[in-house]
């Protein structure tokens, strides 16, 4: 889970304003310091805790929190809000070109992952329509072009590429000549990274950015680097005015130090994180919602997002309309399973959810293979057992249990969260009805 051990020591820290039904000044200023302790041992740069806490002491020793029936309520409001606004406070979105082609200049050091979230990105964008062209930019890393071309391949992007012995400020610039001739939209320059900063990288990135005038430069950072990272974007941002951020292996860190530093020192805001190894695994950065999260409230309008995307419109009709007819199955039990494989992993998905506790959400081992189990069980069904599983006695279970590797008992238990799935459905429909996608108004849920 994202930040699990700051939700965790914020969560200690504020059980402490919880426990007094009325709070004292004396209170307020025991508790935040608690909360700075939390912040500094997350990895916070130190000037960003001093300012935040003095931030919100300051409002949280004011009469309307000190007066309020809720006191407790209150400053955890005012902890969500400054939290927010030190990460952003809204959504920055990618500038997108008015004269095509939108040139996205990636930069970082070496292990960032500049080269997987430039296919990350072209990928999300292709999506939503644009026509992105990778440019291989990376002569130095052994392999760097060819795991380009490999990402290319799997999403199915074009990758400009010159080989080794060019220069990469010629193939930037033949690069751009090329997409706009093949009417590419957009441009991901995958640059190269070193161990660390030195004048020839940089004076390299300076040459590229003069040679293509890039509409956004966006700097790859490591979160598990905590510190290091903030260090980083300072020295960058100081050479080529970077324009946004993009947070790697967020899923890995548990503390949030980068996220709660970057955008503060830099004053450039975090526009993408990545939260896992697939292809699709980035998401644009909420400052809203990411503080939600951190306080554990959850992230549903990230879930729904994640929802939408992994259901179309053809697909949900077709099941608004089995759920209406009670014409649900086993084929439509695991196609629901596959959506919701393609969400990610149920860790993330369980700590987008309201109210789960972050320690321990961290010591769950929630087994993706239960998943794999359910679909090898289904796919040793005839088609006709899927369809009509009333059929299945006792030598098809056995036959069942055989063919996937599996009990019988885990058939049987599979057999009955299928038909507990069918009752709670029946009463979905039976208490409401959809219309176009929203429930009718006065439509009651079934618990």
């Amino acid at each position: 889970m994202v930040f699990a051990s700051l939700s965790e020591k914020l969560s200690q820290a504020f059980k402490k304003f919880k426990s007094k039904g009325k709070l004292t000044e004396a209170d307020v200023r025991a508790g935040m310091r608690e909360v700075k302790m939390a912040l500094l041992e997350a990895d916070v740069n130190f000037k960003v805790v001093k300012e935040f806490t003095k931030k919100v002491t300051e409002r949280a020793v004011g009469e309307e929190v000190l007066e309020s029936l809720l006191p407790a309520q209150q400053i955890i409001k005012i902890v969500n809000e400054e939290l927010t606004a030190l990460m952003g406070g809204t959504q920055s979105k990618l500038t997108i070109a008015s004269n095509p082609p939108t040139v996205i200049m990636m930069v970082g050091l070496q292990g960032a992952g500049k080269t997987t979230h430039a296919a990350k990105l072209a990928a999300m964008y292709k999506k939503q329509g644009k026509r992105p062209l990778l440019v291989a930019c990376d002569v130095y890393r052994p392999a760097a072009i060819k795991q380009l071309q490999i990402l290319g391949e799997q999403i199915d992007v074009p990758v400009y590429s010159e080989g080794t012995d060019v220069s990469p400020v010629t193939i930037a610039k033949n690069g751009l000549a090329y997409a706009k001739k093949n009417f590419c939209d957009m441009v991901f320059i995958d640059t190269a990274g070193r161990l660390h900063i030195d004048e020839a990288l940089m004076g390299e990135l300076q040459s590229i950015k003069a040679e293509t005038s890039p509409t956004e430069i966006l700097l790859t950072v490591d979160a598990m680097i905590g510190q290091d990272a903030v260090n980083v974007a300072e020295k960058f941002n100081e050479m080529l005015d970077i324009t946004g951020v993009i947070l790697t292996k967020l899923d890995g860190d548990t503390r949030g130090g980068a996220a709660l530093s970057v955008r503060y020192v830099t004053g450039k805001p975090i526009k993408f994180i990545g939260v896992g190894e697939k292809i699709d695994a980035i998401e644009p950065f909420y400052p809203d919602r990411m503080a939600s999260r951190i306080l554990g409230m959850g992230d549903v309008l990230t879930l729904i997002d994640k929802a939408q995307a992994a259901y179309d419109e053809k697909q949900a009709a077709e099941l608004e309309k089995k759920i209406r007819e009670q014409s649900f199955t086993l084929d439509d039990y695991l196609d629901q399973f596959a959506q919701i494989k393609n969400m990610g992993s149920m860790e993330q998905i369980l700590g987008m959810m309201p109210g789960v506790n972050a320690s321990a959400l961290k010591d769950a081992k929630i087994d993706e293979k239960v998943v794999a189990r359910t679909e090898a069980i289904i796919k040793s069904m005839t088609p006709r057992e899927r369809a009509k599983p009333e059929i299945l006695n006792y030598s098809r279970r056995r036959r069942i249990a055989a063919g996937s590797g599996t009990t019988i008992e885990e058939v049987n238990r599979l057999l009955k969260q299928f038909e507990q799935t069918k009752k709670l459905m029946k009463q979905f429909s039976s208490a409401g009805k959809f219309k176009g996608g929203r429930m009718k108004k006065g439509m009651k849920f079934p618990f």
